[in-house]
């Protein structure tokens, strides 16, 4: 049995996460500890996760887990925590996005080969039954030439504008078409934005962003058809990723090389200096 604390209680998915464990006994891992943004919503989280120990500093978590899951909603807050872990050797999940720096993103990753230290961050779409049987007949008609996705975004999101819950869509668009992306376009309409991502090989990806939306769809034309789907979370939407959080604590093999990971964040990061800019802006090379 593997131990898990969570850093961050004000997002669901730390006692959704936990329910799994501790509730469910899907896996033989358990949320044994939570520190929160206050003691109040940590205290809320661990018990609707039946999380045992409630810690008011995340640096005590140290030497009492096997791996550490940081799940705050503003990407800005990860790079602490998640630098004070991998230099203890200690597995580390970060909840999406890695962070909103593509700069310290890249330098916890350093750091984690580094220390040769499991370290992943991933976001939940790619992982459900619904987007893989998507990718499955996308990759059966042929190469992607262009990719439509709709979505919510709130591009005003205190947790980081459209890093927050645009990071879905983005995840998507690269799991689909791949990481050479050359550049990318966002352009607001009032609450929702349009978007637009070239690719290197002359292929593109449209991203609609919508302000109160409340679910997915994906259109690719790919060969010479054209696939669509209404994306569906599993039954079981958090089960996926605690599988993966057990191969984490385990010192498994966990998804997403440096330049998958990097990937999403550099195209937000291009897609939140286009908002500010009114122009295509260069997409970093990872």
């Amino acid at each position: 049995m593997k131990s898990l604390g969570i850093i961050g209680s004000d997002n669901s998915h730390s006692f959704e996460i936990a329910k799994i464990c501790n509730q469910a006994n899907k896996v033989p891992l358990r949320v044994t500890h939570i520190a929160g943004e206050s003691r109040a919503s940590a205290e809320a989280a661990a018990e609707a996760g039946s999380i045992p120990q409630v810690v008011d500093d995340w640096r005590e978590l140290a030497g009492k887990v096997d791996a550490i899951m940081i799940d705050h909603r503003h990407g800005d807050d990860h790079y602490e925590p998640a630098r004070f872990f991998l230099e203890k050797r200690i597995p580390t999940f970060i909840d999406k996005p890695l962070t909103v720096d593509l700069g310290k993103a890249r330098a916890l990753l350093t750091l984690a080969a580094r220390k040769r230290t499991p370290f992943c961050s991933f976001g939940l779409i790619p992982l459900q039954a619904s987007f893989r049987k998507f990718l499955a007949a996308v990759e059966a008609a042929g190469p992607v030439r262009a990719l439509n996705t709709t979505g919510p975004v709130d591009l005003d999101s205190p947790y980081g504008g459209i890093f927050f819950y645009g990071f879905h869509q983005v995840d998507a668009i690269v799991e689909l078409m791949g990481e050479e992306v050359k550049s990318a376009f966002l352009q607001r309409n009032g609450a929702n934005g349009v978007g637009v991502i070239r690719f290197s090989d002359d292929r593109v990806a449209t991203l609609n962003c919508l302000s109160g939306a409340t679910s997915f769809h994906w259109s690719a034309s790919a060969g010479k058809t054209m696939i669509s789907a209404l994306h569906r979370h599993d039954k079981m939407v958090y089960l996926p990723s605690v599988r993966i959080l057990h191969r984490l604590a385990s010192g498994g093999v966990v998804p997403g090389d440096r330049s998958r990971l990097l990937a999403p964040l550099a195209i937000l990061d291009a897609l939140a200096r286009s908002l500010r800019s009114g122009r295509f802006e260069k997409v970093a090379s990872v």
